[in-house]
């Protein structure tokens, strides 16, 4: 069983399926003529620079979110461990060049991300009791009329809730705050629980709610310590950037390169570790756009655009900057453990270290950090589960996944076998399949230009 998880997780994540995810931005990029180049000014005034305007004006409605609160909810989900462990594990596994291909994964992926969330409000509806139905399943089953597809994407979805949405995350603060603080995890978990009980029985308007206010201090308090380490180091920065660019096409990797990383390799993790962080192309994100109370597509799908520029450009990038400026990233001796099967340091210890450089309490801040961002991303896994649930299961179906969700947050953080990693990590691929297929099918009902018009 374990030999047949780790096989279905390496096929899901392998060569094939990442030229999948990449054509897929590519083709919405060319659709769109570059629109996320072309019209920067634009989506950042209408998404980031209006959110006062939105304050001032917006009115509320009984079952809707807010399009900052769909934004906080989508950005939850995504900014997590990946932003930290993801990108230590490219820089380890892909040299500095693996930066580069995760910021061509992002720009691309942003086009992606438009798409689903356009025709996430496109098909969207509304229940009888006047709530929003929406997400990737409903695309599937109203514009590609494919039920047996939306329910896979469902189904694949609800697992991957537990496992890398719940699970994974929570086992990832547990064991950081264990070795900064000397919590034991059953305590962490027991306090993740009830936080995770408050926050579910208040269905998607209390998560909405909670992301609104924890996403914006767990982003502004780790780039803030992030950028204190910049500062420190901001004589190498310069070089950092050039290591990214150059290494990105080392060619042969026994040609040299700062470690022996070759340019495949750094292509494979760059946007495997994009993809693993932003999301870009699973169709989880439509999920919390979809209740949003926009009535334009593009205006929420350049939400989503928004979105993947935070999570990857912004923050991706800055935690791949304080690691090679501050000196830990050893990349010759990486590569020997790597080659000689060795131990290596992980991810977010290595990180931690990074911080420790320059912060007194490093680490600790960190581990504080990342507990935030396994918060954050549970909490908008499940708003994400709850909505599948509901569509396989109805009323019945939400009540039993919320107790299951609750229940399964303790032992994660206690427990965290290597098996359900690779079997979440594989569920959370799989629902790129029906996804991607929907948006090849539907890609061109897809508009852009339209956006202005929408706005005004």
């Amino acid at each position: 069983m374990q030999e047949f998880v780790h096989g279905l997780q390496r096929f899901v994540w392998g060569p094939g399926m990442l030229v999948f995810f990449l054509a897929a931005g590519i083709r919405f990029t060319l659709q769109s003529r570059f629109f996320q180049l072309r019209k920067l000014p634009f989506w950042l005034k209408s998404t980031l620079g209006s959110l006062k305007k939105q304050e001032e004006s917006e009115r509320r409605e009984e079952h809707s979110i807010s399009q900052f609160q769909s934004f906080c909810t989508a950005l939850a989900a995504t900014l997590g461990t990946g932003n930290i462990t993801g990108v230590a594990t490219a820089l380890m596994f892909g040299g500095p060049g693996a930066i580069f291909w995760l910021w061509v994964s992002a720009f691309f992926g942003m086009m992606t991300s438009y798409a689903e969330n356009f025709l996430g409000i496109k098909y969207r509806y509304r229940d009888e009791k006047g709530r929003w139905k929406g997400g990737a399943m409903v695309y599937m089953e109203r514009g590609l009329q494919c039920r047996p597809l939306a329910v896979v994407f469902a189904v694949c979805c609800l697992g991957a809730s537990f496992g890398m949405g719940n699970m994974v995350q929570g086992n990832s603060m547990a064991q950081g705050l264990w070795e900064a603080f000397h919590i034991p995890p059953f305590v962490s978990g027991c306090i993740c629980m009830v936080l995770v009980a408050v926050a579910l029985t208040g269905g998607v308007k209390r998560i909405a709610a909670f992301t609104e206010k924890l996403v914006p201090l767990m982003a502004a308090a780790y780039l803030g310590g992030a950028l204190v380490v910049l500062f420190v180091y901001r004589e190498r920065i310069p070089e950092a950037f050039r290591l990214i660019v150059t290494e990105a096409f080392r060619v042969q990797a026994a040609a040299g390169g700062i470690a022996g990383y070759g340019m495949g390799q750094a292509v494979r993790m760059g946007i495997a570790r994009g993809i693993f962080s932003n999301e870009a192309g699973l169709g989880s994100s439509v999920l919390a756009h979809a209740n949003t109370q926009v009535s334009s597509p593009q205006v929420q799908g350049m939400w989503g655009m928004a979105e993947i520029f935070i999570d990857t450009m912004v923050v991706c990038t800055v935690t791949a900057l304080v690691l090679l400026v501050s000196g830990v990233y050893e990349p010759q001796g990486f590569l020997s453990r790597i080659q000689t099967g060795g131990p290596i340091t992980d991810g977010t210890t290595l990180t931690g270290m990074a911080f420790a450089t320059v912060l007194p309490w490093g680490r600790q801040f960190l581990a504080a950090a990342t507990a935030l961002f396994a918060l954050a991303t549970i909490l908008g896994w499940s708003c994400f589960g709850e909505q599948t649930a509901e569509y396989l299961g109805k009323e019945k179906g939400v009540a039993l996944y919320r107790l299951v969700y609750i229940l399964v947050t303790l032992p994660g953080c206690i427990l965290a076998p290597q098996m359900i990693w690779e079997l979440s990590d594989a569920l959370n691929g799989m629902m790129a399949v029906p996804n991607l297929l929907a948006l090849f099918f539907l890609g061109r009902e897809v508009r852009y230009e339209n956006a202005n018009k929408e706005t005004g």
